[in-house]
């Protein structure tokens, strides 16, 4: 059984979803980030970045255990272990691939960013709130376009690279988002709501 050690937050909920959608055995170590308790030295073991999410799972590629850290590598990982969410077609594979590191290389980190200086940081920071929720609409649109053609992010297929991407648009209204102005994103983001293994990976961890 694999081992997920994570927290309510985006990129922990990409690793359980995936874990819901492959079916695969799964028990959950709640990692409380509001805590410190990515800063233990029992966390720090598995992955000395002290983030989350991070899988276990004693049944490696060798057969052998493996720890997979950074919730991109955990959903490749994951793909390539069952062979599913991730085309097999080299030119739909790398279409998947493209839009998993775009979710890992702007959705997630500039979306991030809106997160923090609209909700959290310690004082109103204009320039910094301009320009992240500039840069959050930007991305929605670049979403809405390729949405506007095709049902999923890789095109026909569902894929890792929707399940990347899909608990950071969850998350729509941090970042002063109103998905009207977006009806392709919408229209995704409610395919992706109505399927019950997202429903269950989103309450992860309980």
């Amino acid at each position: 059984m694999i081992t997920l050690y994570t927290w309510t937050t985006p990129n922990g909920r990409k690793a359980s979803i995936a874990l819901e959608e492959l079916g695969l055995p799964y028990r959950v170590v709640p990692i409380d980030i509001t805590r410190q308790a990515q800063f233990a030295p029992e966390f720090l073991a598995l992955n000395p970045n002290n983030r989350i999410p991070v899988i276990v799972d004693p049944e490696g590629p060798d057969g052998a255990p493996i720890t997979v850290i950074e919730s991109g590598a955990i959903l490749l990982y994951l793909a390539e272990k069952t062979g599913r969410l991730l085309p097999a077609v080299p030119r739909a594979r790398s279409e998947a691939l493209q839009w998993l590191m775009f979710q890992m290389g702007n959705v997630g980190p500039m979306l991030g960013q809106a997160h923090h200086f609209l909700r959290f940081a310690p004082e109103v920071i204009p320039y910094a709130i301009d320009r992240y929720s500039k840069e959050a609409l930007r991305l929605y649109g670049v979403l809405n376009t390729r949405l506007a053609e095709r049902p999923w992010l890789a095109g026909a297929g569902y894929s890792v690279a929707d399940i990347a991407t899909f608990p950071w648009i969850a998350r729509h209204d941090w970042q002063g988002i109103d998905l009207a102005r977006f009806p392709a994103v919408k229209r995704w983001f409610e395919a992706m709501q109505a399927r019950p293994a997202v429903q269950r990976g989103m309450e992860v961890p309980k």
